[in-house]
């Protein structure tokens, strides 16, 4: 099948002169690509650092996070038991409010016992009963007289009523102001407990909140750079583009290859063009290396046809080939495809000239969508354009 190649890469500017000329904007260029190509490797590398920057905030992110929302379980916890404290302690305000009413009730009950048993002693005093008028006489006090058995005994069962009464309620005033201290000491243990559990809470909670906006802040700054970063490579990848292509276009005229204006016809050798395209780069030397094959510029998607019958001998990624076939022709002769989108052969198989193995890609280390196409003797890379 003979297969020509379109060419449609024009000149950057003025078409270079012949000769010296030529060969002088060839190094020009080759320098600026190799300035270029370094720059572009300072920006990847200042991407990775960046991207690695990104990543390991969003996981510092991640784990605060976490933190944090384990927090916020606490908190709820934390929260729910405030509440069953709380309405303990209201109970316990309710509750000292009734006591402090009860003991004010007590209190005048006492009141109204000691007034009611001191008229009843000053009768039995002007009764004249001696036995009685000595005990009251020797008491320390009226607490001290309520308390005397002996009194009891001389007075009359409703006097000892009273008198009981009187005890009744001292009792339970006394008890009563107990249970009331014992109430504040809970309640005021109650609310410090609380206020402690609260602080606690707010004082991590604050912490952890605060370091991760310190981090989303720098996560933030680093993604701006990143874009800004990822701009100017893109920038300095098209640039490198174009002078790489201007690059070929001189290159393919210093070698007799056609650079524009026509299409290229088939060699005198017996291999097939894989696709109609456009040259983009020749065989031969390009800062410093090898480029061990010819570059035809397709569409992504473009049918790759074998060059000439034989066995596949590799199929599969490739390095910086990207997806890469191989067949072997016989007679020491192989040809290569690098950089397809897919394969459609695996290793081993057969075809024969001219039969779809592949579709052109962008794959490996390629700066643009085309077909990088190898001729091998012996596993050495020769000039394709002798065999086509």
């Amino acid at each position: 099948m003979t297969a020509g190649l379109a060419t449609g890469i024009g000149v950057v500017g003025d078409p270079a002169p012949a000769g010296a000329a030529s060969q002088q904007q060839l190094e020009k260029l080759r320098n600026e690509i190799d300035s270029t190509r370094s720059k572009v490797e300072g920006k990847k590398r200042r991407e990775r650092v960046l991207v690695s920057d990104v990543r390991r905030y969003s996981d510092r992110i991640d784990g605060l996070q976490g933190r944090i929302d384990v927090l916020q379980r606490q908190q709820a916890a934390v929260q729910a038991d405030l509440d069953v404290s709380q309405a303990a302690l209201t109970r316990t305000q309710g509750d000292l409010r009734s006591e402090r009413a009860r003991l004010v009730r007590l209190r005048a009950r006492l009141e109204e016992s000691r007034r009611v048993l001191a008229a009843r002693l000053v009768e039995l005093y002007q009764a004249d009963k001696p036995d009685l008028v000595s005990v009251v006489v020797s008491a320390n006090g009226f607490s001290d007289l309520v308390e005397r058995g002996e009194f009891l005994a001389r007075i009359g069962a409703q006097d000892r009523r009273v008198v009981q009464a009187v005890r009744s309620a001292k009792t339970e005033a006394v008890a009563t102001e107990k249970r009331l201290a014992a109430l504040e000491r809970g309640q005021r243990a109650t609310n410090e407990r609380i206020e402690a559990r609260k602080d606690e809470v707010v004082q991590v909670k604050g912490q952890l909140v605060g370091a991760r906006s310190t981090i989303s802040e720098a996560r933030a700054s680093r993604k701006t750079l990143l874009k800004s970063v990822r701009g100017d490579r893109k920038d300095l990848e098209s640039h490198l583009d174009g002078i790489e292509k201007e690059e070929s276009k001189i290159q393919a005229k210093l070698s007799g290859m056609p650079s524009g204006g026509g299409s290229v016809k088939k060699g005198s050798g017996a291999l097939d063009y894989p696709a109609n395209g456009t040259f983009t780069s020749p065989f031969g030397y390009r800062w410093g290396r090898l480029h061990g094959g010819i570059d035809i510029a397709v569409p992504v998607g473009t049918p790759v046809h074998a060059s000439a019958s034989g066995t596949v001998r590799i199929a599969g990624w490739v390095g910086g080939y990207g997806n890469y076939i191989c067949i072997d022709h016989g007679g020491s002769l192989s040809t290569c495809y690098g950089h397809n989108s897919r394969l459609g052969v695996s290793v081993g198989q057969k075809v024969t000239k001219g039969q779809v193995i592949a579709a052109s890609g962008n794959t490996g280390n390629s700066t643009g969508p085309h077909i990088h196409f190898e001729t091998r003797v012996n596993g050495v890379q020769r000039d394709p354009m002798g065999y086509l």
